[in-house]
Order: C-alpha cells, then sequence, then structure tokens
C-alpha cells in the first residue's frame, strides 16, 4: 500500500511538472509572438476599402513585430471563404481577419448554409475604422438627385442594375431596403468581389445604382466616371458640399456606413489576444496613421478591449437581424 501510495504521490508531482512546463511554454510562446509570418485574411479582391485598410495595417504591424505579415485575399461566397479560412487555423494568432459590417450579416444570413457563426467561431480583437458610403449612378443615367432616380424608374420602367457586394452582404440588405421604401424594382446585381468589382462595373455601365464607401468612389467622382446623389452619412461631407445626405433626400434611416474590424479564431488565448490587441491599437492610434486614412476618408475608431468589440458585434448582429426580419429578406 505504502508503495502505492508512492507512486501515485510520484506521478502527480510529474504530471504537475509537465502541466506546468506546458504553462510556461504557453506563456513564452506567446510573450515571444510572433516567430514566424503572420496572415491578413481579407474577404475581398484587392481595391476595396477593407483591402485598403489591411494594408495599412500589414505595413505598420508588420514593422512593430519583426515579422512579415501577408495579406491572404479569399473573395467569395459572402465572405463565408474567408471566414471559414480564419476560423479553422489554429487558435495561435498567425491567423487573422480584417472584416467589415458584413460579417454580422454573415452571422445573420448565412450561418446556417456556413454550418458556421462568427460570434462562435471567431474572436473580436477590436474595431479599426469607419468609412462613409455614397449612393451613386451611372454617367449614363440621365439624372442629379435620388427622387429624380426614382422618378425616372417608375415614370419609363427603366429597368437598371443595382451593383451591390455578394449576396448575404449589407450592401445587398441595403439595395433591398432602399428598393422597398422607393417603391420601385432594379435588377440587383452581386459582384464577390465588392467595390474592386463593381465600381468598374459602374464607370463601363455594366451596372447604373450602387451605395459604395467613399474611398473606392470619391476619385472617379471628381473625374466624371460616376455620379455621386446621397450620402450615408449623418451630415453632408466637406470632399462632397453639395450632395445631401439619404435624409434630406427623403429616405432617412437608408444605408449604412462601412465599418471594419480585427478578428483571429476563437479560443485564442486570453493574454495573447490582448496582446494582439495593443499593438494593434498601438500602430492604429497615431498621428501618421490617422492622417493617412483620413486621406482615404477612414475614421480611426478603436475598441478599449476584446471584450467592448464582442459586445458592438453582438448589438450589430441583433440590429441587422430585425432588417432581416421587418424586410423579410432571405438570402439563398
Amino acid at each position: 500500500m505504502q508503495r502505492l501510495t508512492l507512486a501515485l504521490m510520484v506521478i502527480r508531482h510529474l504530471l504537475w511538472i509537465v502541466l506546468a512546463g506546458a504553462a510556461v511554454a504557453a506563456q513564452a510562446a506567446q510573450s515571444q509572438f510572433p516567430v514566424r509570418p503572420v496572415r491578413l485574411v481579407v474577404p475581398n479582391v484587392p481595391g476595396g476599402a477593407t483591402d485598403m485598410i489591411a494594408r495599412q495595417l500589414q505595413m505598420k504591424i508588420s514593422e512593430l513585430w519583426g515579422q512579415p505579415v501577408i495579406v491572404d485575399n479569399r473573395a467569395g461566397a459572402s465572405g463565408g471563404i474567408a471566414f471559414a479560412l480564419a476560423a479553422k487555423a489554429p487558435s495561435d494568432g498567425y491567423t487573422l481577419l480584417v472584416s467589415s459590417v458584413s460579417i454580422t450579416i454573415v452571422e445573420t444570413t448565412l450561418a446556417r448554409t456556413l454550418g458556421a457563426k462568427p460570434s462562435r467561431d471567431l474572436a473580436g480583437v477590436t474595431r479599426l475604422i469607419e468609412l462613409p458610403h455614397l449612393f451613386v449612378v451611372s454617367t449614363a443615367v440621365a439624372t442629379t438627385s435620388v427622387k429624380g432616380l426614382v422618378e425616372h424608374v417608375k415614370k419609363t420602367g427603366a429597368r437598371l442594375n443595382y451593383a451591390t457586394s455578394a449576396v448575404g452582404t449589407y450592401t445587398q440588405l441595403d439595395a433591398i431596403m432602399f428598393l422597398k421604401a422607393a417603391g420601385i424594382e432594379m435588377t440587383v446585381v452581386p459582384y464577390k468581389g465588392g467595390a474592386g468589382q463593381f465600381v468598374p462595373a459602374l464607370m463601363g455601365n455594366e451596372a447604373q445604382v450602387a451605395m459604395v464607401n467613399m474611398a473606392s468612389s470619391l476619385p472617379h467622382i471628381r473625374a466624371g466616371r460616376m455620379k455621386a446623389l446621397a450620402t450615408t452619412w449623418p451630415a453632408r461631407r466637406p470632399e462632397l458640399p453639395d450632395v445631401p445626405t439619404m435624409t434630406e433626400s427623403g429616405f432617412p434611416g437608408i444605408g449604412t456606413n462601412q465599418w471594419n474590424g480585427l478578428f483571429a479564431p476563437a479560443h485564442v488565448p486570453k493574454p495573447l489576444l490582448n496582446r494582439i490587441h495593443a499593438d494593434v491599437v498601438k500602430v492604429m492610434d497615431t498621428t501618421a496613421m490617422k492622417e493617412r486614412l483620413a486621406k482615404q476618408f477612414m475614421s480611426v475608431v478603436l475598441s478599449k478591449t476584446p471584450a467592448e468589440f464582442t459586445e458592438f458585434l453582438r448589438q450589430e448582429v441583433q440590429k441587422w437581424r430585425q432588417v432581416v426580419i421587418e424586410n423579410n429578406i432571405t438570402v439563398e
């Protein structure tokens, strides 16, 4: 009996040593993070706002970490391809996701199809930026106001193409809400690559109407390649003082301003999640970064903690779920 007791004590002691060693090793790995390249997954093709912010973050966080940070564009399935890639990655911080408000739409409309949920399978790190949107039309559309566009469609029966990001994204839901509020019909055409694809479509008159972020559209508006009819921002933008808001145009509450945030796979250890949060905030919350992003009409908006960002996401999912219910929206 004494031998058995002694053996159990030895086993418990060895087990404690193994567990303590593993904890120390994990803590050391987190404190040394990163020791190899980090991947930033982006659910859009290059050229859109989400890709822009990812590349700005990539440049500065790589300098801080002393390791390469690689932007990996994975467009498709309404962001589902990128989302699934990040969700299934090891929870070690080496795969991160830069995504937009659309990720909360995925939660609301496509979770069943994907077999996954962002709130369960991803950990929020922090918000990054907010970006105003514009309601724009092709130069081939003979109108200079939202009201004029609606009257034109009602009078002529014109069947215009309304360009959006992929099926199930906020731009598509905004399109459905606008058309319902206006009492008109258009052909809603989703582009899986987002603004990087549908902005050229607008300039080529393949599509005639869209709500698109200012970073992707303003240079083309100034060059006369498309026209801005309204902004979804709460007030008129100083860059376009003659362009009214959607509220002034008779459509209050219609149109979404984009936010982007950083996500990690679920179950990333809390100390590592906090470390990534602190480092990202450090590089984003600088005068140089804010001035650089302001040139792209992006306002830096950071979460104080990952928990604060998680609560923000919960509220966003609830809001969009209500939109889906109230408008009887289904995504096939």
